[in-house]
Order: C-alpha cells, then structure tokens, then sequence
C-alpha cells in the first residue's frame, strides 16, 4: 500500500526550485505534498502527485535528474500526540526512519506522516499492528 515518492535533484542556487516549479505549473501537475532538503552543492526536492508518470516525464524531458522511490504513508489524528504515536509504533519495531514529513489533509481532521524506511512492508506490518491506517497513492491524490 506504499506510495511513489518522486526526489529532483536541485543546484542549490538562488532560482533552481522556483524553475522546477514552474515546470510542474506549466504542465499543470499538482503536488499533493513536497519536502525540500539540501547539501552545499544541492537540493533534493521530494513531492508526492497524482501521476506520478506524467511528473517524471515531463521533469526528465526538462533535463531534472529524479528517481521514484516507495514510502510509508500514514492517517493520523490532527491532535496533539498523534505524530507521536506513530513514531513510537515505529521506534518500537526497531525501524530506522531514513526522512520524514508531515502535512495537513484540508478539513479532514487528519494529519499525513510520509516516511522512508530500509524495510516497506515491515514498516506498515508495525504501524497496522498499532492500530494505524496506511494511506495509499490514490487516497492522498484526492486530498
């Protein structure tokens, strides 16, 4: 039930993003969640779409160096505490989180956590026994 999580590859200079961005804008391609991390040299964006094809395509056609990857997403409670008992399921089962990152799901009342970890099935195998609900692709393309 994981999801395809797409990174770019970014120069970490004054504009990259705001140019990748606007490739996505340009083809009309809605991000449903993105996180951005960086180095000295560069960045790496990581957004989550609903197609997830037409994203790579067109950000591979504009010469963006990506790569789709698998990772854990997870309904929690829009209260305090609801982030934490998620990582607590995790930590728990002995599972190292590579990244994560959070969003809100609009008037839904829920929080989204997306992380990434060595081990998918394990890791929703763990998060399921706690009494968590994974979210899949289509489900977090529609919010």
């Amino acid at each position: 039930m994981s999801v395809k999580q797409i990174s770019v590859f970014l120069e970490n200079r004054p504009g990259a993003l705001c140019e990748m961005t606007k490739v996505l804008a340009d083809e009309k391609i809605d991000m449903r969640a993105f996180s951005l991390a960086e180095t000295s040299e560069f960045g790496i964006a990581r957004i989550l779409v609903k197609d997830v094809y037409k994203a790579i395509t067109v950000l591979k056609d504009q010469d963006y160096i990506t790569t789709v990857s698998e990772a854990v997403a997870v309904a929690i409670p829009d209260v305090p505490g609801g982030l934490h008992s998620v990582i607590q399921a995790i930590a728990d089962a002995g599972i190292n989180l590579e990244y994560m990152y959070c969003f809100l799901g609009g008037n839904s009342g829920k929080a989204y956590l997306v992380c990434k970890v060595a081990d998918v099935a394990t890791a929703e195998a763990a998060l399921a026994a706690k009494g968590a609900r994974m979210v899949d692709q289509e489900e977090l393309s529609e919010l």
